[in-house]
């Protein structure tokens, strides 16, 4: 066996490589949705906090795109941020800002390059999205962020183990 031989061989292992790179399935885009409820009320705060949002977001790889909407504010929004709680549902510090519209209603987006221990958080529905009012300045709505799924209208029953996919691994198979 010549060297052309061994040529040979190479370029099909090549073109064998190639074919099967293209023939393969690609690693989907995750999709990720939350709808913003109304931050903790207390005596001093309880009529300026309302309104309420959505929000979904795509993580491509480690680029997470967030896009949401907001409406029925008492008073412009200021800022909104994507935060990192230790758990779902716990509040922890902000990790990027949002760009958003200034108004009682609008829109706010951004998108950014996560760390791992960040795309984990998510994953673990942890990482969330906080936005502040001026009637509101320390929280005005929030909402953590769980696998797309289906969402329903109010009072539509639905069957079985559907609400949303659980984070927690013992908790995957609905109880008996």
């Amino acid at each position: 066996m010549g060297p052309r031989h061994f040529t040979g061989i190479y370029r099909s292992l090549q073109a064998l490589l190639a074919f099967a790179l293209a023939c393969s399935p690609a690693f989907a885009a995750q999709e990720y949705q939350t709808d913003m409820g109304l931050t903790p009320r207390d005596g001093r705060n309880g009529s300026t906090i309302q309104g309420h949002g959505a929000v979904k977001a795509v993580l491509d790889g480690n680029r997470l795109s967030v896009h949401g909407t907001f409406a029925e504010l008492a008073g412009p929004a200021t800022e909104a941020h994507l935060c990192m709680g230790y758990v779902m549902g716990g509040r922890g510090p902000s990790i990027h800002d949002l760009m958003i519209t200034k108004a009682p209603r609008g829109e706010f987006s951004g998108t950014f390059t996560l760390t791992p221990g960040q795309v984990g958080a998510l994953n673990n529905g942890k990482i969330y999205v906080s936005l502040d009012s001026q009637m509101a300045p320390k929280g005005n709505l929030w909402g953590w962020f769980q696998p797309a799924h289906v969402t329903v209208a109010p009072d539509v029953p639905q069957e079985g183990w559907w609400y949303i996919p659980n984070f927690l691994t013992e908790q995957k198979v609905p109880p008996s």
